[in-house]
């Protein structure tokens, strides 16, 4: 397979702050542990997926997501021969810095900060994260993470250029990623298109018909599950097909992962970080069936009517509490306010909003601003 490429060990930059091995763990599996046991981890059990809280108790919420991604980027690495236990730390991390209500509470808090020309991007969120907010050691502040695992923080999902983020220039903006930060992206692309496939149509939002007739990988999917199994239940056959399709996608990201790197002649983890263009990706079928899966999914879940309502609700929530909190900057917490002598206000205010899970959110703002 691609054992060649894997990132080594040994290679590792190391931590901001030097630290003692420890003597049966390896520093990736130190940072996947440190990351299991913040506070910030465990807050992503009550963060929107999609659907918020009160839809059901059966729908996935942001920790779970983060979890099936691990699953997905482990197994991916184990047949490609790569590091799996970076891309379990990776995985593990990649959306630690989602606020609340999902990409329409980022929306909201990007939109803010434009205000003072600032910009809030759930990526550099989760950088502030493992490097400021988690405060668990003596020694340091943060978690003093490895670079690999801080760099793909910021790397796996976007590009960002040296002139317009200065002070990322530390993290080889000017070269790729490895290839186990390259995975981060389509098997996040792979999970939240099967998960949301199976909550849409559990909450009622699509049918299986529907998705049999734009989706024509998945309806041949779903037809031979339907031969394979006749006297199901059409739950039962729909979530047989719904494997099927999760194995398919797994298998063409191995399949285009491991062609692409073998078509640009890469040789080493090294050639990697030079290569014009990352190589993880699906192969040209499974990456069609995601693009049909994607429209789908944007046309009859994310964009409709009864998603709208809710998103629109908590949004204009947490606008008002962030204008809120910039005209009245004594309600917020003590810490924040001390943070505010060093920093500008709309960040302070950016951070402990972002930090909110749904829940906290919404009984801040019943506290604040809904009580008579």
């Amino acid at each position: 397979m691609l054992a060649r490429l894997r990132f080594p060990n040994e290679r590792s930059r190391g931590r901001r702050y030097p630290e003692t091995r420890h003597p049966y763990r390896g520093e990736y599996q130190r940072d996947r542990d440190r990351v299991l046991h913040s506070r910030a981890f465990r807050r992503l059990q009550y963060k929107t997926q999609v659907f918020t809280a009160p839809n059901s108790d059966h729908l996935r919420n942001r920790l779970t997501h983060t979890i099936e991604v691990s699953q997905i980027t482990r197994t991916v690495a184990k047949v490609l021969e790569l590091n799996e236990e970076l891309v379990e730390a990776l995985a593990l991390t990649h959306d630690i810095g989602h606020p609340p209500f999902g990409h329409s509470g980022e929306a909201v808090l990007d939109f803010q900060m434009r205000k003072y020309g600032g910009r809030f991007d759930h990526n550099l969120h989760a950088l502030r994260i493992v490097e400021q907010f988690e405060h668990r050691y003596a020694n340091f502040r943060g978690l003093n993470l490895t670079f690999e695992v801080r760099e793909g923080i910021v790397k796996h999902s976007s590009d960002y250029s040296a002139n317009e983020f200065p002070d990322l220039a530390e993290y080889l903006l000017d070269q790729q990623p490895p290839l186990e930060a390259q995975l981060l992206d389509p098997a996040d692309e792979i999970t939240y298109n099967c998960a949301d496939l199976d909550d849409a149509i559990d909450a009622g939002l699509l049918t299986t018909d529907q998705v049999r007739e734009q989706v024509s990988f998945l309806g041949r999917c779903l037809t031979k599950a339907e031969s394979t199994f006749p006297h199901a239940a059409p739950k039962i056959v729909f979530h047989e097909a719904l494997r099927a399709l999760y194995n398919a996608f797994v298998e063409g990201l191995i399949k285009g992962t491991r062609g692409a790197a073998e078509r640009s002649g890469v040789e080493s983890a090294d050639d990697i970080r030079c290569c014009p263009h990352r190589l993880a990706g699906l192969d040209p079928e499974l990456t069609e069936a995601s693009q049909q899966l994607r429209a789908v999914l944007w046309r009859d879940v994310y964009q409709s009517p009864r998603l709208a309502a809710e998103q629109n609700n908590t949004s204009d929530k947490l606008s008002r509490l962030f204008e809120f909190f910039m005209q009245q900057p004594a309600a917020l917490p003590r810490a924040y306010l001390t943070q505010a002598e060093e920093e500008p206000l709309h960040r302070i205010v950016c951070d402990y909003l972002a930090g909110m899970t749904d829940t906290f959110l919404l009984k801040t703002h019943e506290q604040l601003l809904e009580a008579p």
